[in-house]
């Protein structure tokens, strides 16, 4: 490890959508280097539009107090300001503009970046253009490669968990089929995990494309069983074999113009021709990614990220990404997670354990294996 620096003014930014847990991590890593390294830190306004337009503000011990249980973020997020293709001025790159100030007109010896995958792209395209970059995993989505978990995560879950827990009660009534669509974009862990803590049926994730007909199967085993009703977990971008992708819009000046959503709406539509039982359908959507971080979980491992955060800058160890492996806190190269999306595997000790209790993943004689044992072999 290289010999410990002592960085004046370091600059931190919260990019991509928001997250439960940013204003810990803000907290964090402003009070670690205000009170262990006597640093300067400069807060960028809405992202990397805060470097791109000259728009910043001095934190304070005073501007990070009683934020750490506040949801959203202070500095204000976009996910329309790549500097590399900015576009508020037609996609241009403007990445030496944002290095000019970052480096030149703040004098930032570092510069922490909270965001998802986007971000960390972001963050080491401007590491290679000579901006000292930390990155910090940010997405309830918990898609980025590397890390076990990213904060926001546990609490969107918990929303959705809390979710499936109030539909159970309706469902179980009215013996209906319920049908709850979470967020989580190309990557099923939302899903996955909250319908297992929700005790779901059946979780349709992207990762495994689903059969309309196993699903229906499912519903009608439990009608006649007795059970009469049915919960349906499905993650925003399940799709069925052979078929497509539910897109709720389209935004053309976005990096990631489709926006996913609406699959529980098909999948009612499909089921209710199938199922003598009533269908119904709920979208979460922007709920699970608002509000207060769950109390202890996420608002712990985002003030341990932004410690960690700051340790990385003290000890001049840039292009660097905080990540959690085995339950411990290391880093990771920033390069080694741009752009790319950790999903679900085959073999994710979730999915054993959710077919070992007999939930459906919606495909027909699917047997998952973990550490080479079949789920009924994992339990014993």
């Amino acid at each position: 490890m290289p010999a410990m620096t002592v960085p004046r003014r370091v600059g931190i930014l919260t990019g991509g959508g928001d997250s439960p847990g940013l204003n810990a991590v803000i907290r964090a890593v402003t009070k670690s280097l205000i009170l262990d390294r006597g640093a300067e830190v400069v807060g960028f306004v809405d992202g990397f539009a805060g470097m791109v337009e000259k728009q910043s503000r001095p934190l304070s011990l005073r501007d990070v107090s009683g934020i750490l249980t506040l949801g959203g973020t202070i500095l204000g997020t976009s996910n329309k300001a790549n500097p590399f293709a900015y576009h508020l001025r037609g996609n241009a790159d403007v990445s030496a503009e944002a290095v000019r100030y970052a480096r030149d007109e703040l004098r930032l010896d570092a510069v922490v970046a909270i965001g998802g995958d986007g971000t960390m792209s972001i963050a080491h395209r401007l590491q290679q253009a000579g901006i000292p970059m930390v990155g910090v995993p940010k997405t309830i989505d918990n898609d980025l490669m590397y890390t076990d978990r990213t904060f926001g995560f546990d609490t969107a879950v918990a929303i959705a968990t809390e979710a499936i827990d109030r539909l159970h009660t309706t469902a179980q009534s009215h013996h209906r089929v319920m049908i709850l669509e979470t967020m989580g974009r190309y990557a099923g862990w939302i899903a996955l995990y909250a319908g297992v803590a929700g005790g779901a049926d059946v979780i349709l994730i992207p990762e495994m494309e689903y059969d309309i007909e196993e699903v229906a199967r499912v519903c009608r085993a439990r009608e006649q069983g007795g059970q009469r009703y049915t919960l349906v977990c499905v993650a925003e971008g399940a799709k069925p074999i052979g078929g497509q992708h539910a897109i709720r819009q389209v935004v053309a000046d976005s990096p990631d113009p489709l926006r996913l959503g609406g699959i529980c709406g098909v999948l009612e539509q499909q089921l209710t021709q199938r199922l003598t039982s009533e269908v119904r359908r709920t979208m979460l959507g922007h709920v699970q990614r608002g509000g207060t971080p769950t109390h202890a979980f996420d608002r712990t491992l985002a003030t341990a990220f932004g410690a960690y955060a700051a340790a990385l800058v003290a000890d001049g160890q840039y292009g660097r990404m905080v990540a959690t492996q085995g339950g411990r806190l290391t880093s990771v190269a920033i390069a080694d997670v741009a752009n790319r999306q950790r999903l679900v595997s085959s073999d994710a000790p979730m999915v054993a354990a959710a077919l070992a209790v007999g939930t459906s993943f919606g495909v027909k004689d699917v047997e998952f294996r973990f550490d080479g044992r079949t789920p009924s072999q994992l339990m014993t």
